[in-house]
Formats: structure tokens, C-alpha cells, sequence
């Protein structure tokens, strides 16, 4: 890794670059990237979410809280230093570009890959030194040279009874949206927004049922920029129907360029820089949030229905799990013999695990893929709030004592799920007790939270962190995201926090139809690490003089494990909340089980009192 920087940094001195910054994202400002843009992963062997800046004299990767164990782990050893946002004395990112780039010097990047907003915010702040920005140039394909070829796949129709509205309606009320705010043309780069306006789906970044390509809407036409060979027959002549014309995914940028005398709506946060940089100075631009991000994430009726459906789907394959894992081990702490048939292995690993659940969604009809990768971690590696094991190479045995923690999701053609639980595998400690039922009254009190509309995510999240904060805890990462329908598993513009973050984009006012995750939790490092996640859907509690009063209702259905609970600790409210949610679960679920299991079943689902 140290001689992939060193090459690196010969190519910067020869452009005379005295900075380079390297993101995660990709041409599209995705969460989620293909393996052609795992540039960072490349250079310094980490696989999280970050930044990298790379200078002549050190490198430094700048994350977030949910991957600082693993970036520790992942780097040590190799010339990059961790940069920890959000701890005291790390500066923010720009703040150190900024101070590492020289008076008249040169910050660079890939235009492609960074977004115009922060672009632009760089340049403005750099204007000051007399330094300039250059995005022109992807360095790192230079010295990349077994880089992996942008992903390709098949792209699909994803029919209206799956999503509820036609491609035609949905583009007709764009073109409304357009010229009330007074546009001629609208840039979409966004790849989950092009792929529900269009209701295509594809493959080309795993886990997300997206494909690689930009949009351009115009009051009577529209341009999909893509690869052709991913469009059979049948998708080919339904964009034409739509009046869209596929055009080859590289010509955007030679397209843009020869915009004139328009007003152009787009989003610079989610448009990349060398996009915007191509408009030419007789363009009016929109700068808002793109109109297709608020509409996906109110989910119509259809699709709230087929939602409820894939949480069933999801919780028969993810509580056949559970019982597995329950059963897994005999009297003597040794695997049994029917665990070992299920796992074809002799170990239960965190592996072995993860495909077995895996293998029970495959089961389900109408699933395609899981939602994300999953996070399969026993004991203290669950710690890290993203872990995930590495085949042949990160893979722990679990044994019959303490926690294990999945988190794990399916695409379903009837939508995304995202769930996570913590299993109790054999004694655990009384810390580890007092934690997990900790972590369970968050989740019950936040699912259980009453909102006036108009309300964001700030505005009750203490309802899950006051239980930890009156015991001088918290957790590192946000409580709830927003879900997409067949879409990204982490969708905005809804999110919920303890903190207000201007620059973030998930700060929207939550409204009926917004799936959340619910997803409180607890780290201790070297020890344990316990989370409980459900999704939730917003919906209308009551409307009064004061307003329309908004509440939350549990999609996943999957038990809790009550072994691991201290009913002493919980109010009796909370105790309510549980045999309330424990209640549906069995409903749900037990017309698809019967004998032992069913009988399981009945038992991890059953009432308990204080």
C-alpha cells in the first residue's frame, strides 16, 4: 500500500499537484460504489466510507465514527493516519486541505467523482491562498493497473404492480414540478432517482438494484446516458415509448456542454464537479434538492402493501435463522449434527452464518439479492458498527457464550429490508445484560414516538438516546435512515440524529409513507457489541387543531431474544411495548411455521410482566 502512494505521489509531482483529494463516492455521488472505484481501498487496504488526502509529506483518511476501529485495524502498519471526525482536535476536512495546500498551489482531484457543492466549497476557500483547483485528472488510474472494468448488467422493467405509478405519469408531474419553478431542462445523476423515475432497475453496484448512467429531462424529450449493451429489446423500445433516448453513458459531458441559454435544475450536491464545471455561462442553474428524492420516499399505497409482504418474507427467513442459531449447539457446547448438515461445515462461523441466512432469504419467492453486505459478528467483534468477515481471511468462530449480532437485509420485488438482531449464544455478563435491554427500550420508545408533522429527526431522537445518556453513554451513528423501495437500503431525505448537520441532505420533515430505520445501539471496544433494528412506516396518528400528528409502525417482524433481557430495568410501559410488538410477530409469522418450530416460536414471542 506504502508504494502505491509513493506512485501516486510521482504522478502528482509531475502535474505539479500539491494536494489530491480521493472520496469514496463515484461519477454519481453513490453511498455504494462498484469495484472500479474502490480507489481507497486500493491505496491504503481500507473498505469503509471516507476521504482521502494525500500530500508529499503523509496521507491522511479522514471517516466517521462507524468505521473508526476498523480504519485502526484495517491501516495499521501503512503510511495513512486516521483522521477521526468529530473528535476534539481533528480538524474538519477542508480545514485541513486548506492548511496542507501551499500559498499558489494546486489542490486536485477527479472532477468525476467529487461533488460540485463541495467543489466549489473548496475552490472559494482556497481562492483566499491564491491556490486552484484541477479536476481534471484521474491519478489513480494511472497507477492502477489491474483496475477492474466499470460495472455492466442487465437492466430491467420493474412493472406498476410493484411500484404503483408508470414511468409516464411520474415523468409527466416532473415536467409539471420543472416549469413551476421555472426549468427547461433538468439534470439527473442521482442513480436511485433515475431508476425510480424510469422504474428500471439493474445490477451494477452490488446489493443496490441500480445501473451506471446520467438523465436529462427536457419539457418534451429525455436523454439516458448508459450503456446500450445493458438494454435488451424489450427495455429498448420501452424508453421509446417514454420518448427517452438512450445515448452512450461518456457523452454526457460533451451533451451538457452544449446547453445554452437554459435554466437548469439539478442538485450540486449530487451532481458531480466537472458536470457543472461543462455548463456553459449563458445557463441558468436551480440549485435544490432533486424533486424525485422527496416522491420516492413517500412510498403510495402499493407500495406500502408490498412492503408489509417482504417483511414477512424477510421475517420467516431471518426467524428460521434465529431458531437455527438457537438450536445450534448440543448440551455439551458442542455443534450438533443436524447444525452441521445445515452449515456443511463442522464450525459455526461468522461466515458460515451469514451464508446460512442468506440461503433461507433465497428461499423466499420474489427475492433477488441482499440489500447490503452482510454484518455477521460474534463477541467483540461486533464492536465495530460495520464489521464484516472476510472469507478465508476474518472469520470467528462462534461459540455457545456471549452476544452475536447480524445485521442484514433483502431486495425483494416487493422492496428493501433491513433488520438487525442480537442473539444471546450461551451465558453472557451482567454489563452485556443491562446493555442489550438498554438498547431494546430505545428501539421500543423510538418506534413508539408521537410527532407533529413538520417534525425531522432531531426533533426526537432522544427518545432512544436518553436511556444511554443518563448512564453517560451513546452510540456513534445515526438512529434512523431512510429505505427505498427495491432501492438504496440508506435512502434521504428523512434521517434521525441527536445532532443538526446543515451539509447533511437526510434533514428533511418526516411524512406519512417515509420508511425508517430504527436502529439504536452500543459499542464497548474489546467486548461486545449489541444493536436491535426494525423498519418502521410513518403514518397518520390523528389530526386535530394543532395539526396532523404522526406515529411509527414496526415492518419487521422477527423476535427479540428475551434471554438476553433484565425486565427489571424496563418501565412498565416498555414491558407493554415489547409483548405488544412480540404479539404481531407471532401473528405474522406463525401461518408459516408449525411443529417445534411453531412451538419455538410461540415461546420467544410469549407475554412477560415486570
Amino acid at each position: 500500500m506504502n508504494e502505491q502512494l509513493d506512485a501516486l505521489r510521482a504522478e502528482m509531482r509531475k502535474e505539479n499537484i500539491d494536494t489530491y483529494l480521493i472520496p469514496t463516492e463515484d461519477f454519481h455521488q453513490s453511498e455504494y460504489v462498484g469495484e472500479y472505484f474502490r480507489a481507497i481501498r486500493y491505496l491504503t487496504g481500507f473498505t469503509g466510507e471516507g476521504s482521502l488526502v494525500v500530500t508529499q509529506d503523509e496521507a491522511k483518511l479522514f471517516t466517521d465514527g462507524r468505521y473508526f476501529i476498523q480504519a485502526e485495524q484495517q491501516m495499521a502498519g501503512r503510511d495513512t493516519d486516521l483522521m477521526k471526525m468529530g473528535e476534539p482536535g481533528v480538524p474538519e476536512l477542508d480545514e485541513y486541505i486548506n492548511d496542507v495546500t501551499p500559498q499558489d498551489g494546486t489542490l486536485g482531484f477527479d472532477g468525476r467523482v467529487v461533488d460540485f457543492r463541495h467543489g466549489a466549497a473548496l475552490r472559494d476557500l482556497l481562492q483566499e491562498k491564491g491556490a486552484v483547483l484541477d479536476g481534471s485528472m484521474d491519478l489513480v488510474d494511472r497507477i492502477w493497473k489491474d483496475r477492474p472494468a466499470l460495472a455492466a448488467s442487465r437492466v430491467w422493467i420493474l412493472e406498476d404492480r410493484w411500484c404503483g405509478k408508470n414511468a409516464m405519469t411520474k415523468l409527466s408531474e416532473l415536467r409539471e414540478f420543472m416549469k413551476n419553478e421555472g426549468a427547461s431542462v433538468h439534470i439527473i445523476t442521482s442513480l436511485d432517482d433515475i431508476a425510480w423515475l424510469l422504474n428500471l432497475r439493474g445490477d451494477d453496484i452490488p446489493c443496490n438494484p441500480v445501473f451506471l448512467a446520467y438523465l436529462i429531462v427536457d419539457l418534451q424529450s429525455a436523454y439516458l446516458f448508459a450503456n446500450e449493451a445493458d438494454f435488451d429489446a424489450m427495455a429498448k423500445s420501452y424508453l421509446s415509448e417514454l420518448g427517452v433516448k438512450l445515448v452512450p453513458y461518456d457523452k454526457v459531458y460533451e451533451s451538457v456542454a452544449q446547453l445554452r441559454n437554459q435554466t437548469v435544475m439539478l442538485e450540486t450536491a449530487k451532481t458531480n464537479y466537472n458536470i457543472i464545471m461543462a455548463l456553459d455561462s449563458s445557463i441558468t442553474v436551480i440549485d435544490e434538492m432533486l424533486p424525485t428524492s422527496n416522491w420516492k420516499s413517500v412510498k403510495n399505497e402499493t407500495e406500502i402493501a408490498n412492503m408489509r409482504n417482504a417483511h414477512i418474507k424477510d421475517g420467516v427467513a431471518v426467524t428460521k435463522f434465529f431458531y437455527f442459531m438457537k438450536h445450534a449447539f448440543s448440551a455439551d457446547g458442542t455443534l450438533t449434527e443436524d447444525a452441521k448438515k445445515l452449515l456443511g461445515t463442522d464450525k459455526l462461523t461468522e461466515i458460515s452464518a451469514s451464508d446460512l441466512l442468506e440461503r433461507y432469504r433465497r428461499e423466499q419467492d420474489g427475492f433477488l439479492e441482499p440489500s447490503f453486505t452482510t454484518i455477521s459478528a460474534y463477541g467483540a467483534n461486533a464492536a465495530l458498527p460495520h464489521y464484516a468477515p472476510v472469507r478465508n481471511i476474518q472469520d470467528a468462530e462462534v461459540k455457545p457464550a456471549g452476544l452475536y449480532l447480524v445485521d442484514s437485509g433483502g431486495q425483494y420485488l416487493e422492496g428493501t429490508t433491513d433488520i438487525t438482531r442480537t442473539m444471546v449464544m450461551g451465558p453472557v455478563t451482567e454489563e452485556e445484560r443491562k446493555h442489550f435491554t438498554m438498547v431494546l427500550m430505545a428501539n421500543l420508545r423510538l418506534c413508539d414516538a408521537v410527532i407533529l408533522e413538520g417534525s425531522i429527526g432531531v426533533t426526537f431522537d432522544y427518545a432512544a438516546r436518553e436511556v444511554f445518556w443518563r448512564e453517560g453513554l451513546n452510540f456513534n451513528h445515526g438512529t434512523g435512515h431512510g429505505v427505498g423501495y427495491l432501492l438504496n437500503v440508506h435512502e434521504r431525505p428523512n434521517g434521525i440524529r441527536y445532532r443538526y448537520i446543515p451539509e447533511r441532505t437526510d434533514n428533511a420533515a418526516f411524512k406519512p409513507g417515509n420508511i425508517t430505520s430504527d436502529e439504536p445501539g452500543i459499542y464497548i471496544e474489546g467486548k461486545h457489541g449489541i444493536r436491535t433494528e426494525n423498519l418502521t412506516l410513518c403514518k397518520v396518528k390523528e389530526e386535530n387543531a394543532y395539526g396532523r400528528f404522526l406515529c411509527f409502525e414496526p415492518l419487521t417482524m422477527v423476535p427479540i431474544d428475551l434471554d438476553g433481557i433484565d425486565v427489571n430495568l424496563m418501565e412498565p410501559h416498555d414491558v407493554e411495548l415489547l409483548n405488544a410488538y412480540h404479539r404481531k410477530v407471532y401473528d405474522a409469522l406463525a401461518p408459516y411455521f408449525d411443529g417445534k418450530r411453531l412451538e419455538w416460536l410461540r415461546e420467544v414471542t410469549r407475554t412477560i410482566t415486570k
